[in-house]
């Protein structure tokens, strides 16, 4: 008898019908606006993984119709060059969304650099305003990865309504965005981190288990109640023996596909939905505050 499998949720394609539905509106409102919606992405240094990342964001631009305002800086870019930077983007009219793509060069201050961003243009969702406007639901741009598994939820019509969710990550990236949005949506939120004791009774406890602490494959099979919906944030890059890399998640997937009912993979589960988040709030902003 075949060992029963959990059904994947898949970000990818989920990903290319929102990738659709933009490009359809965009072309819609262009005539009226008389520009394109815009998105500058600022990367310093040579990160590869971040160089790969921005170019994958440019890419989804051009697919929706979202002209790309990107800047490359070196490496000993200064905080104060970055931050004129980004006060001329909020001043730029063609510009609706801005992102600062992270992680930076140990000697920038991310935090500050993303508080110079002007709330109706960030993006990424992670200006205290917007996070402010989170906490007390109220709209508002949104942090892109837990929007992102929000959607892919709500796509599988999977319910959430009292449901026991567990966020593995407190990171303002995604595991309190994250916690607040299954909050929204009426789930009893847990939120256990590196310092939880009986990390196993806890996520055994989930009907919702998300995983958002960039160690790979760290949940095992045993820490998955049977039946429950297991979301992966995590990609880590794993190097085989004979050299070659593969992206693994921090879920062991193999294992734990065969006790859950739904499992995102890693890669094609919340990456492209991250990507897709972004061009959704880039849109929205210049929908709502972009200039004609």
């Amino acid at each position: 008898m075949d060992a029963k499998t959990a059904q994947i949720l898949d970000g990818k394609a989920l990903a290319t019908k929102i990738q659709s539905e933009l490009s359809d509106r965009v072309r819609a409102l262009q005539p009226q606006k008389g520009r394109p919606p815009g998105l500058a992405v600022l990367m310093v240094g040579d990160n590869p993984a971040s160089a790969a990342y921005v170019r994958n964001k440019e890419r989804a631009c051009a697919k929706v119709g979202i002209a790309s305002f990107g800047k490359h800086y070196p490496a000993n870019a200064t905080q104060a060059e970055l931050e004129l930077a980004i006060r001329a983007l909020n001043e730029d009219d063609r510009v609706d969304g801005i992102l600062v793509q992270l992680p930076l060069p140990e000697h920038l201050d991310a935090i500050s650099l993303l508080y110079q961003i002007a709330p109706d243009k960030d993006a990424d969702g992670l200006h205290p305003v917007n996070l402010g406007r989170l906490v007390r639901g109220e709209e508002g741009l949104r942090s892109c990865t837990p929007a992102g598994v929000m959607r892919l939820l709500q796509e599988y019509q999977i319910d959430l309504k009292g449901k026991n969710a567990v966020v593995l990550g407190r990171s303002i990236l995604v595991g309190k965005p994250m916690a607040l949005m299954l909050l929204e949506a009426d789930c009893t939120v847990t939120v256990a981190h590196s310092r939880s004791q009986n990390l196993e009774s806890i996520t055994n406890q989930a009907d919702i288990l998300i995983a958002a602490v960039g160690r790979t494959e760290m949940i095992a099979a045993n820490m998955v109640k049977p039946g429950a919906v297991v979301i992966d944030v995590g990609i880590n890059r794993v190097v085989n023996p004979d050299g070659t890399s593969r992206l693994a998640g921090d879920v062991d997937f193999n294992a734990v596909k065969t006790v859950a009912e739904f499992i995102t993979p890693v890669p094609g589960g919340i990456g492209p939905m991250t990507v897709a988040m972004l061009l959704e709030n880039t849109v929205s902003s210049y929908i709502e505050y972009g200039s004609n």
